[in-house]
């Protein structure tokens, strides 16, 4: 297998413009999801990953006391992704990756239910903190509605303020997150907004390709790190999804030869 994968590999290597599709069939789930071995290692063991976490939630306080400064008495509220914001689930990355499996509903329940998500660094305190000078706390997530029941156990077990029916917002329908942030809208100022995900922040970054993604960036870039909060995640997202055009279902082979694609490589002079 490791032969294989090294032959795949060098192919890519001698030519940019030969596809390994023709050489390899198609690559097992197992291959391709050694793909996420390092992204998943680092951020399971980096002490650098564990910095940054705690560099974002430093800049999130730093910018709620600037908020509570200048606001008007009404109440607010900060709004957190779940998922590589508040909890960790490098261990679920990691056990896709050993098993050779993807990601699904089924797969994200039995985690879910096992509510053993660590929480990242500072994340705790910080939202603590929220609750403590006045402000409530919505979590606005992606995992399914029949999620809940695990996700509040988890969020409790982790000490997180606010782990209540009232204050999870997980996914019913649609994986928008507009209309949950516009329902906290209706009664709190939304202070702060922090998330791994450009889509945890506005539906202007929820498109097709990266070209308008990086314009949407750029027209809100003076909200980066003052009322949004980013965490690093390098293990999946809309990014990855981009990649393939919007289709997951792509076969293995395909999919990492369109990554493959979306490098820039240097290529020295002799």
């Amino acid at each position: 297998m490791l032969i294989k994968q090294f032959l795949i590999a060098s192919s890519i290597a001698i030519s940019c413009s030969t596809t390994i599709a023709s050489e390899v069939e198609d690559i097992s789930n197992y291959e391709f999801n050694q793909q996420l071995l390092n992204a998943t290692v680092w951020v399971e063991v980096s002490s650098e990953y564990k910095a940054l976490s705690h560099q974002a939630f430093n800049v999130a306080r730093y910018n709620l006391k600037e908020f509570v400064k200048s606001s008007d008495g009404k109440p607010f509220a900060v709004v957190v992704d779940i998922d590589e914001t508040v909890l960790s689930n490098a261990r679920y990355e990691a056990w896709l990756i050993n098993r050779g499996v993807y990601h699904s509903g089924k797969r994200q329940k039995l985690w879910a239910d096992a509510a053993i998500a660590p929480a990242l660094p500072g994340a705790v305190d910080f939202l603590n903190e929220v609750k403590e000078i006045g402000g409530e706390v919505f979590y606005i997530t992606n995992r399914k509605d029949d999620t809940r029941e695990g996700t509040l156990k988890n969020l409790k077990i982790q000490g997180f303020p606010f782990a209540d029916e009232q204050h999870l917002l997980t996914k019913s329908d649609s994986s928008d997150k507009s209309l949950r942030r516009a329902k906290v809208a209706e009664q709190f100022q939304i202070a702060l907004l922090i998330g791994d995900n450009l889509n945890d922040f506005h539906e202007v970054f929820d498109t097709d390709n990266f070209e308008d993604t990086n314009r949407a960036v750029e027209d809100r870039k003076a909200l980066f790190g003052t009322k949004y909060i980013v965490l690093p995640n390098p293990m999946y997202g809309e990014w990855e999804k981009k990649i393939y055009n919007g289709n997951w279902r792509l076969p293995n082979i395909e999919k990492t030869n369109l990554k493959n694609k979306a490098l820039d490589p240097w290529l020295p002079t002799e």
